[in-house]
């Protein structure tokens, strides 16, 4: 059976999906929305389903990949509140001081999914830390319902505190080159964006399809960004004017990508969401820029 796509749902589903997945409907509500899309064969039941993560079926990369280290670590929170926890990914061999690149998660904490995109990042030469934001809630709970449930509680001021603390860990990684990146997806898209404004120490933010910081915060911005969005993303998208004309009237060095016929979330390979062209584009892009901008 081939790999179900995007083009495979109505559009109308994939709009309830993503409210559902942001939270803004309950499972309950995406099944009534979707009864009206469903056949004889397919219920919304079954809809829900297809549309769910299968981070078996598109992991690229094993944690126990021999060519790579990984380890927890537990990173001091800013708030006084304990730790974060980090997964952090690096080379298993490695000639000389390496950059580094922080991954934040999307909005259920550090899931197998972006454990898996640390680990590719960092088979291209990078030492690389996953932060959870969940840590304060137990960590990722192993279920994404019960993880987009727990990231509702969520005190967003001690998240965003938490990924500034662990950038600023990872700034300082011994073995780093003193340069350090960022690249987030949806919510770790915004953390992406927030991050540049909060380090004017970082040195390159790659946002996907994240939402986007105050206009009058823009002028803070040290680093330059690659901005990469779905072409189908009203709820995103619609911020973006305004950012661009912030960054441009702060002269923030910038790259914006739309991809064609792309959905929320397009790079996101466990899902049908995920556009195998776009993706694979702004990935190589994301590692070039990262190799530009990063490494000495």
């Amino acid at each position: 059976m081939s790999r179900l796509t995007a083009r495979d749902f109505a559009p109308e589903v994939l709009r309830l999906f993503d409210q559902y997945v942001h939270g803004q409907l309950d499972r309950r509500g995406f099944l009534q929305g979707a009864g009206k899309y469903t056949t004889a064969a397919v219920s919304a039941e079954m809809l829900l389903a297809q549309l769910a993560p299968n981070f078996a079926q598109a992991q690229q990369v094993s944690p126990e990949d021999p060519r790579l280290v990984t380890a927890y670590v537990e990173i001091p929170s800013p708030q006084g509140h304990g730790t974060v926890q980090g997964y952090v990914v690096k080379p298993a061999r490695a000639s000389g001081k390496l950059p580094t690149v922080l991954v934040a998660h999307e909005n259920r904490g550090l899931n197998p999914h972006i454990a898996d995109v640390a680990r590719r990042l960092a088979l291209e030469d990078f030492i690389v830390v996953a932060p959870d934001a969940l840590s304060s809630l137990g960590g990722y709970p192993g279920d994404e319902d019960k993880a987009r449930a727990l990231f509702q509680t969520l005190d967003p001021a001690r998240a965003r505190a938490d990924f500034v603390a662990a950038a600023r860990w990872l700034k300082a990684h011994p073995e780093g080159n003193g340069k350090t990146g960022v690249v987030g997806f949806c919510y770790g898209g915004s953390v992406a964006n927030h991050l540049a404004v909060q380090l004017t120490e970082l040195d390159a933010a790659v946002p996907f399809y994240g939402g986007q910081p105050p206009a009058e915060e823009v002028g803070r911005i040290r680093a330059p960004l690659l901005i990469h969005y779905a072409e189908h993303d009203e709820r995103i998208n619609a911020g973006w004017p305004k950012y661009e004309e912030a960054l441009k009237q702060a002269r923030v060095r910038h790259e914006v990508h739309f991809y064609p016929g792309t959905q929320h979330g397009f790079h996101n390979d466990t899902t049908p969401r995920f556009d195998q062209t776009a993706a694979t584009l702004a990935w190589q892009r994301t590692l070039a820029f990262f190799n530009r901008h990063l490494r000495a």
